[in-house]
């Protein structure tokens, strides 16, 4: 697979364990003022774009996608956009969950844009890892505190969890009554996510 990460302006406080997770040879796209992270992830970017209000257009020999600032995609959009017409079909979005709720919801909608186009895509902060759930089976291993699952596209529907302290058997999830919250994976065992119509977004809790 082409792995593609998409790094945004969101704060990034534990740039150790966010930079585990790229890989050296892993196309990077820089979005705006996520340029502040490249020194923390000890990155070098492969493409920037952006509009560039809120941080300067860097002077640097790197292939740069300068866009208006009045438009309908954000920069990030822009940037996943940009990579799926170069081929790349696994995405990492980091520094794209933060302050703003709005960016943050809108961030992550891409999750289901991506899905979608039936790419594989992720988003991580300091706190989760986050993706979405619909054709394929998802994994949690103990080593995680806690995983939640959250209706974000309507209702989900024959929803099985198992080797979880909550099991569930033909659940339904609505947008209007999220009971999947803060479940956990018993103890040596990785639990399994099935969802037979409809998508949901699992968060698997990293660190409290």
């Amino acid at each position: 697979m082409k792995k593609c990460v998409i790094i945004g302006g969101a704060p990034i406080n534990d740039y150790e364990n966010t930079r585990r997770h790229i890989g050296d040879d892993d196309f990077v796209i820089v979005c705006d003022c996520g340029l502040k992270h490249l020194d923390g992830l000890k990155l070098e970017p492969s493409l920037i774009v952006g509009d560039f209000d809120s941080h300067k257009r860097p002077e640097i020999d790197v292939e740069t996608i300068v866009l208006p600032r009045e438009k309908d995609d954000t920069d990030t959009f822009f940037a996943v956009k940009e990579a799926v017409a170069r081929g790349f079909d696994d995405f990492l979005l980091v520094g794209v969950i933060g302050k703003r709720i709005d960016h943050s919801l809108a961030n992550l909608s891409i999750l289901l844009y991506l899905d979608d186009l039936k790419l594989r895509a992720r988003a991580l902060d300091d706190y989760s890892s986050l993706e979405i759930v619909s054709r394929q089976v998802a994994l949690v291993d103990d080593s995680h505190p806690f995983f939640s699952l959250l209706a974000i596209d309507g209702k989900a529907g024959g929803i099985s969890i198992k080797n979880a302290l909550f099991p569930l058997e033909n659940g339904v999830i609505s947008p209007d009554y999220q009971y999947g919250v803060s479940n956990e994976v018993l103890k040596g065992e990785t639990a399994e996510i099935r969802v037979s119509s409809g998508r949901l977004l699992l968060v698997k809790v990293i660190k409290e």
